[in-house]
């Protein structure tokens, strides 16, 4: 929310003005809501409500987004790429925490890993990070063609990018789904608890950034896409691409 004074530039004809949104405030509660899931699921064993609270959350972060970056778009870049990396910088550490943690139990196991941890498959992960890499260079060619003026080739290009940030999510939830049926879960053991945690959070910011391209595919398909949007939008994928490398050497192959 910003707001301008008019007199404070000579302009005692106005009163305050102030843009405000309420999308942050709708994407805020979904992530309570999702916290809420966890604590009904985990501490209060109500699998049900759970569920619930999880969908509900999951509908109303998304919503969030969206409608946050659809206002957005139409305003000029503006400070969005630089409070974006501020942005970037803050989940980074949030990642890291996560990967500290991960490093100190594993470090001071007698032995790695824990009991009850069936074989990882290598080979998913592999073609996973060959498909959100991809994905990198497929927004890196679109937003180079954007800046060339080409529309038609940003939105092929982009959809591309869209498609492939899907596909690794589809690998991701056939991940969990075949390990969850094999008995390994969260709750099985440390791994399983970190295993879950830090892919679970960066598969929650590839939909995030998934939902930032849909949002603007609208007018990307109507050929005005911004260049100052993508740009940003653009950023938060690299950064996305870039920690899943963090993620799958440590969690799959250390």
């Amino acid at each position: 929310m910003s707001h301008e004074v008019g007199a404070v530039h000579g302009d005692h004809g106005h009163g305050a003005h102030w843009e405000w949104s309420m999308w942050p405030a709708v994407a805020s509660l979904g992530i309570l809501a999702l916290a809420l899931a966890f604590s009904f699921h985990f501490v209060y064993h109500q699998s049900f409500t759970a569920v619930i609270t999880l969908g509900i959350g999951v509908v109303m972060v998304l919503a969030g987004v969206a409608g946050w970056t659809s206002e957005a778009m139409g305003h000029g870049e503006g400070l969005s790429f630089g409070a974006m990396g501020w942005f970037i910088l803050a989940e980074a550490m949030i990642f890291v925490s996560f990967l500290g943690s991960y490093w100190f139990l594993r470090l001071g196991a007698p032995f790695w890993p824990p009991e009850n941890t069936p074989e990882i498959p290598k080979v998913l992960p592999i073609i996973m990070t060959f498909v959100l890499v991809g994905s990198s260079f497929t927004m890196h060619h679109a937003e180079a063609l954007l800046h060339q003026g080409n529309q038609a080739g940003f939105r092929t290009w982009l959809i591309i990018t869209l498609a492939m940030g899907a596909a690794f999510l589809g690998m991701s939830a056939y991940e969990w789904n075949h390990l969850i049926h094999g008995g390994f879960s969260i709750s099985t053991n440390v791994y399983g608890t970190f295993f879950f945690s830090i892919t679970g959070f960066h598969g929650g910011h590839v939909i995030v950034g998934l939902s930032i391209f849909l949002a603007g595919l609208p007018s990307a398909l109507r050929g005005q896409a911004e260049p100052g949007f993508w740009r940003t939008a653009g950023l938060y994928w690299h950064f996305v691409d870039i920690i899943w490398f963090f993620v799958v050497s440590q969690i799959y192959f250390w």
